[in-house]
């Protein structure tokens, strides 16, 4: 079996698969795309870091004999995931590998910003002797604010208590009583702003946290604030910290990854001088993290290639393959329904349940569990969350996992119930598959309906009286969206209700906000499944 390897790798992951003498490596670094393309049908796995786009187009020219894409990193964003899960092809990650790289990239930027060090270094190096200009700040008993305590926040949150820092933290699905017991604070987003020193952003990038450091948040923090930035570009808004920076409120910066990358040379950081350290995303690049995510994925590929065994993949469950087609619809659902209620989730998470009734009871139900569990946790993580490293999340956030099995189900013959309990309460969203796997969201909050948990969908929490589906149509309508399906729901007549709005395409932030603002409307919220 070829394995082709395009963006390099480390020379203890060559040997892992040249010691294999089923395989052969074939090592072409800095593959033009055009070449690739001809090139790619000969081969059963492929080998990437980030230079190399592993396009639709890509997966397509591979002609059915693509096995597997083998990403030596975290990130798959330049792997066309879906595309090559419609083909049939793994795509396995090493989602562990840098996260203590990064962690450590983070604290030697904010030391390096407190202490003005590559300031002065310039300094004397050009010939100056101005050790009164490079008066700096001690991190010693300084608050630190986190912002996302997933795996890298939770290590930076550690250093950073090694230093004698005050840590304080704020992750909305962390309960406050997993916080307490690593000696963190939980706090509220807008206390994190008035009492960090220094804030630190290790979050994924979403709809939720894209620009979540902008002008109004910059505004909010306490005056002589340092900010860092190793976890997404696009989280901090880049023209607004210029603008703090250079006003003064903000002290400085230190920012390791930005919203174009490389970034142009007219971007607004790059006007200041004195007050920002900044880095070309080097948040993994250390020899030892290149040697782990080496050796890591030729471990996954050798394993897979050889012996059928699927290890952090990021678009199937670790099962064998004669399982994996019995249950493949019931894990579709399942982490459609962990998404769709993580979506959804307020406050910190302390259990999520998770009930199977009918036939599906009947079946091993671990990979539908660990399926919710990915779904679930996937929006709000700082790494990449696949169905290897979810229950171990989960359990490192203090999240209670309990199944329960029923051989019974009253109106179906299979249901999956997942449960989710927070500080603030309790919510269950239910589905089921029929007979020719399609799947079915039959119950959201208590509220029946008929729903298809796919594409984007718009949730309206609202009052059961006329006029109400109206007027959400029709403010849709006059914003040129058109909508798919409707499903309706209630608990009483003139009670609460409840409607799910599949649409074509994502809903601007601003137009959410008209439709909460309509008469008679509760809620509405977002959903991409």
């Amino acid at each position: 079996m070829k394995i082709l390897i395009t963006d390099g790798l480390a020379d203890e992951g060559m040997e892992i698969l040249r010691s294999h003498p089923e395989l052969e490596v074939d090592l072409r670094k800095g593959v033009p795309k055009e070449e690739l393309l001809e090139v790619i049908s000969g081969y059963d796995a492929l080998i990437v870091r980030s230079a190399t786009k592993v396009t639709a187009d890509v997966l397509e020219a591979a002609r059915g004999n693509l096995k597997v894409v083998g990403r030596a990193g975290i990130g798959v964003d330049n792997v066309d995931v879906g595309e090559a899960t419609k083909r049939g092809i793994v795509v396995m990650n090493t989602p562990e590998a840098n996260a203590i790289t990064t962690a450590e990239h983070t604290i030697a930027l904010m030391l390096a910003l407190a202490r003005k060090v590559p300031q002065a270094h310039c300094s004397l190096s050009s010939g100056e002797w101005k050790r009164d200009k490079f008066r700096g700040t001690e991190l010693y008993e300084k608050t630190l604010g986190v912002i996302g305590l997933g795996k890298i926040g939770k290590l930076v949150a550690e250093r950073a208590q090694g230093l004698k820092m005050r840590v304080l933290a704020h992750d909305p699905y962390l309960s406050k009583d997993a916080m307490a017991k690593i000696g963190i604070e939980h706090v509220a987003l807008d206390e994190l702003f008035e009492r960090a020193d220094v804030i630190t952003v290790h979050t994924p990038i979403s709809k939720d946290t894209r620009n979540l450091l902008d002008k109004g948040a910059f505004e909010r923090m306490k005056k002589g604030v340092m900010v860092i930035n190793c976890a997404r570009g696009g989280i901090v808004n880049e023209a607004d910290l210029a603008e703090a920076i250079t006003s003064g409120h903000v002290a400085g910066a230190s920012v390791d990854v930005y919203q174009e990358e490389p970034p142009s040379k007219d971007n607004p950081l790059f006007a200041i001088e004195d007050n920002l350290v900044h880095t070309p995303h080097l948040g993994a690049s250390t020899l030892e993290a290149q040697t782990k995510v080496g050796t890591a994925i030729a471990e996954q590929i050798a394993d897979f290639l050889i012996n059928g065994v699927v290890r952090n993949a990021v678009n199937m469950p670790s099962i064998s393959g004669e399982l994996a087609r019995v249950l493949k619809p019931y894990i579709l659902l399942a982490e459609k329904l962990g998404k769709f209620q993580g979506q959804l989730c307020k406050g910190g998470v302390k259990e999520i349940a998770i009930e199977y009734s009918g036939d599906v009871a009947e079946f091993d139900t671990k990979p539908l569990t660990v399926s919710v569990l990915k779904g679930f946790l996937a929006p709000m993580m700082d790494i990449m969350v696949n169905y290897v490293n979810a229950p171990g999340i989960a359990r490192d956030r203090g999240i209670g996992v309990v199944e329960s099995r029923s051989s019974k189900s009253e109106n179906f013959t299979n249901l999956l119930t997942v449960k989710i309990v927070t500080d603030e309460d309790e919510r269950s969203v239910a589905g089921t598959v029929f007979g020719n796997n399609e799947m079915r969201i039959v119950s959201i909050f208590g509220f029946a309906l008929d729903a298809v948990p796919e594409g984007c969908l718009l949730m309206s929490e609202n009052l059961d009286v006329p006029g109400v589906i109206g007027s959400l149509c029709t403010k849709l309508g006059q914003m040129g969206i058109n909508i798919g399906r409707m499903h309706l729901g209630r608990e009483s007549v003139g009670g609460k209700a409840i409607a799910l709005i599949n649409v074509d395409s994502p809903v601007p932030g601003e137009v959410v906000e008209e439709l909460i603002n309509l008469p008679d409307i509760i809620n509405v919220t977002q959903v991409a499944l």
